[in-house]
């Protein structure tokens, strides 16, 4: 019986632009909730309850997404050490922060197995993960390097494949890791079957993968040991040290470790995975009506085949097509033939080049404290929804180019505005000047909802002076 400690390691990084415009820079895919009322994340974290051994998990995340990281665990009653990568460096040192953590964390005797999952992939056999994860266990303790292998049910060019070499207990010995192939070479693949897609998914021992580093890829075990032996704690997150993490060679786990170990091991996943990489993978999910069609919000359609129609607003309608892709958010629709799914991406990099916001956040925007939506917007005021998390507050602030106006829709508002202190209740309203210091609580037990109303010469986020924050911004 397994009694080693297998502590999950949550990869969150990732932008998924294919997904636009659902996905952001500052809300990518594995927060967004695409299959069921739970984001891929934290589908992520709760197909693991039942594995025995569970311990902690440790997320790996960037800055920006560590308040929304947090609350999506604790959505679901689930916590984490949260891991904060300075800057992007791929999966080898983020793989490497998490083992070099818990390492030094721990309180087992024997360094613990890492079980290392990429947050935005979906698995619709959660019993057959799970069988192949406790088929991983033995050749983890051993000190093997294990990855997991899709299992093909087509000839896909747009993922890795690994072969398989002879067979051990419940797999594989890994033989090689395979580029992206071309359309004749996957299907050559495909019929061999002596191939798997590479799913990034991988179980190890910590004190494995840094010894596989120490030998591979010695640099980034050392600029990681140094980020993680200079890290401090910061509210709920481990900030990892600036300078030695940006120092180390940005590097996945294949290339640094897995293409050169000769003690790899590929464990079958037949469990019904996608990784949901660009918007035609939808049509995969089991979700398809009988017209083929995937719908999710207000959608009417009407002689419409095989189309992925999704609105999170008004009313989308749609009349003798087929074979599309369209996506209507508040502040953006995306319309595109299906075989076009990835080149969804082009979009977001000309939107970029035009400096355009609707590549960085989406119309709702979650901030620790809550989340603001933009209702209206003009030169000279803007309209905002701003919704308040029980006992949660703002900072105290203050404007040089705006004026707002605050009206109470639901929950009790506590403000501080200039020298004075107002507990305001529904339907009641206040006026903050400009460059007044202010502050915005809910000292409720429900959330607080308020109308802002904005109006001045420069209405942007960057025009906030904070004099003080319980967040740490």
């Amino acid at each position: 019986m397994n009694t080693s400690v297998i502590r999950p390691v949550i990869l969150c990084g990732g932008s998924g632009t294919r997904l636009w415009p659902l996905s952001r820079t500052h809300y990518p895919k594995q927060f967004l909730r695409l299959v069921d009322d739970f984001s891929l994340l934290q589908n992520t974290v709760r197909r693991l309850d039942g594995i025995a051994g569970l311990g902690g998990a440790i997320a790996v995340a960037n800055e920006n997404h560590r308040f929304l990281v947090a609350e999506q665990f604790f959505e679901i009653g689930q916590k984490a050490d949260i891991l904060l990568e300075p800057a992007a460096r791929n999966t080898a040192p983020a793989v490497a922060a998490a083992a070099v953590h818990a390492i030094g964390s721990g309180t087992q005797q024997d360094p613990p197995l890492l079980l290392v999952l990429p947050s935005d992939h979906v698995i619709a056999n959660v019993a057959a993960f799970q069988e192949a994860v406790r088929a991983a266990i033995p050749h983890a303790d051993a000190g093997a390097l294990v990855t997991f292998g899709v299992v093909p049910d087509r000839a896909e060019t747009g993922y890795g494949y690994i072969r398989r070499g002879e067979a051990v207990a419940g797999g594989y010995a890994l033989d090689r890791f395979v580029e992206k192939p071309d359309g004749e070479t996957a299907q050559r693949y495909l019929d061999s079957g002596d191939y798997f897609w590479n799913s990034g998914m991988f179980l190890f021992r910590a004190d494995t993968y840094l010894d596989a580093l120490e030998r591979y890829a010695p640099q980034i075990r050392e600029c990681v040991t140094a980020a993680v032996a200079s890290d401090r704690c910061d509210l709920d997150f481990v900030r990892l040290d600036h300078a030695a993490f940006v120092a180390s060679p940005s590097k996945s786990i294949d290339y640094a470790v897995m293409e050169k170990t000769d003690r790899g091991v590929v464990i079958p996943l037949d469990v019904g995975w996608n990784d949901i990489g660009a918007w035609d993978a939808m049509a995969a999910l089991g979700q398809a009506d009988g017209n083929g069609n995937t719908q999710r919000g207000d959608v009417l359609s009407i002689d419409t085949r095989n189309s992925i129609l999704l609105s999170e607003g008004q009313l989308l309608a749609t009349v003798g097509v087929s074979e599309l892709i369209v996506v209507a958010t508040p502040d953006a629709v995306l319309v595109a033939d299906k075989s076009k799914a990835q080149e969804v991406k082009a979009v977001v990099e000309e939107l970029k080049r035009s400096a355009r916001s609707e590549t960085e956040l989406r119309h709702i925007v979650h901030r620790p404290w809550g989340s603001y939506e933009g209702l209206a917007h003009a030169p000279r005021y803007q309209v905002k929804r701003i919704l308040v998390k029980a006992g949660a507050s703002l900072s105290l602030q203050k404007h040089h180019h705006r004026a707002e106006h605050w009206v109470v829709v639901k929950g009790t508002a506590l403000i501080v505005r200039g020298d004075e202190t107002l507990l305001l209740s529904e339907n009641q309203s206040t006026y903050i000047p400009l460059g007044v210091v202010h502050r915005l609580e809910n000292p409720g037990k429900i959330d607080l909802e308020m109308i802002e109303v904005q109006s001045g010469s420069y209405l942007g986020e960057d025009d906030i002076v904070r004099l003080q924050d319980s967040y740490g911004r």
